[in-house]
């Protein structure tokens, strides 16, 4: 019997995009359980609480294709390398949007290694028609009343549009949102 195939694919998923869902949806093709980590990291000030994030991610995960493999959703504050010893990862997963990201994800892997070298950093070029979306583009764009809706599913839309609404102190921006998806 082989051993299981754990990986850990983590972010803040604030909010979860597609092309976060395209990473996980490859990712998953790759090990056998797949742990989306969504970190706490009050530090990025997110704009949702880490059970919304959670939850949406839920979400989206739900209506994915699974491919045989597990995939899992759970919200960590520690250091990642702790995190995945502690789901026993054999992999960490992370996606490259451009070159920019490289240099980051270079010397966070580098890092990783140090803390444990038994656990592997793989990158994922993000596919063409995603390399462009970030969670802060997409949060800019909803804020200011532009159409989210290629960036990421209805459901995180309709949170998104909550969320601005919310903000606004008024329905007028939720209602802004919805004309556009219509």
């Amino acid at each position: 019997m082989s051993k299981e195939r754990i990986g850990v694919y983590p972010g803040t998923f604030d909010p979860i995009t597609n092309g976060h869902l395209d990473i996980i949806q490859r990712a998953s093709r790759l090990v056998d359980r797949l742990i989306v980590g969504v970190a706490r990291n009050a530090g990025k000030g997110p704009l949702f609480s880490t059970d919304e994030r959670v939850r949406m991610v839920e979400e989206d995960v739900a209506a994915l294709e699974r491919n045989g493999s597990i995939i899992e959703v759970r919200p960590f504050d520690n250091l990642l390398m702790h995190f995945a010893v502690e789901m026993q990862a054999g992999v960490i997963i992370r996606g490259l949007r451009a070159v920019s990201d490289f240099e980051y994800e270079f010397q966070m892997a580098g890092m990783n290694a140090r803390l444990n070298p038994k656990v592997e950093t793989m990158f994922l070029m993000a596919s063409e028609k995603h390399q462009f979306i970030s969670s802060r583009f997409v949060k800019e764009i909803g804020r200011l009343g532009g159409d989210i809706t290629h960036f990421v599913s209805p459901r995180v839309a309709k949170h998104l549009a909550e969320r601005f609404a919310l903000e606004a102190g008024n329905g007028d921006h939720s209602k802004r949102v919805q004309t556009l998806k219509e």
